[in-house]
């Protein structure tokens, strides 16, 4: 009986239907990114290799996370932090794939990588051990920290150094596609630091009582619009690039 109450969605609770929602959503990505993977050119099967184990992780944390929710009512901050070590790095590695042909060495995913890295290893530290009752000058002092690595990965994406080997490879799809993926870090990535903010002791929850509630659903959103977002950007990328060549091919 107990456990029929824990998997039963609140008609009125949008978190929990979120939760839900994204579990499934990023379930099927997963599945649609595997099987696509046969019709593009080897060059792009491990690109979009990559995108299936983001959305399949992403999965697997939301059908515990979902359940963590419905049976405590409590933001799930210790798996929800797990999964996005595992996908952000991930999700990183994607810019290093599409430039890997322009020139990209292997310096520059180390980079993203570490940036993606500090970024949630401070945003942990910042949400998980702020004391009860929030202590702003704590959530803001790694809130910062924070940022900077979010702003790196940011810069790199739009005037760094994979906005330039983007630039260098002369393929309008491989440029069209980053660019495309650096709108994803400016405007989707963005939506995190609202979630941190409405945090015991954040700007939004002190400034407008935002709370836990407001956490679980703008990151629920996020993580569906990013994960599945940049999958979808990497399988078009591929498909196009894989047909383009069909194309040259029969014409040759």
């Amino acid at each position: 009986m107990d456990l029929l109450n824990v998997l039963v969605i609140p008609k009125d609770d949008p978190i929990a239907f979120t939760f839900f929602t994204g579990y499934m959503a990023m379930l099927a990505a997963s599945i649609f990114f595997f099987f696509e993977r046969g019709r593009v050119d080897d060059k792009w099967k491990l690109s979009l290799l990559v995108s299936a184990l983001i959305t399949f992780i992403a999965a697997v944390h939301y059908y515990y996370m979902r359940d963590y929710y419905l049976a405590t009512g409590e933001n799930p901050t210790a798996l929800r932090y797990i999964d996005w070590t595992l996908t952000v790095p991930l999700m990183c590695v994607e810019f290093y794939l599409l430039t890997k042909a322009a020139g990209a060495k292997i310096a520059l995913l180390w980079k993203l990588i570490a940036a993606s890295v500090l970024m949630l290893v401070a945003g942990y530290i910042g949400e998980a051990f702020n004391p009860e009752g929030g202590d702003t000058a704590h959530s803001v002092l790694w809130g910062v920290i924070s940022t900077i690595g979010y702003i790196y990965i940011l810069y790199t994406a739009w005037f760094g150094e994979v906005a330039k080997l983007a630039a260098a490879s002369n393929n309008e799809i491989v440029k069209k596609g980053v660019r495309t993926l650096a709108w994803f870090v400016l405007a989707g990535w963005a939506i995190y630091p609202i979630g941190y903010m409405c945090m015991p002791g954040g700007w939004l929850n002190t400034a407008f009582g935002w709370g836990s509630e407001n956490v679980d659903l703008f990151y629920n959103i996020a993580d569906a619009i990013n994960k599945i977002g940049f999958g979808l950007v990497v399988y078009g990328i591929a498909i196009t690039a894989t047909e383009q060549n069909k194309a040259k091919a029969k014409t040759a």
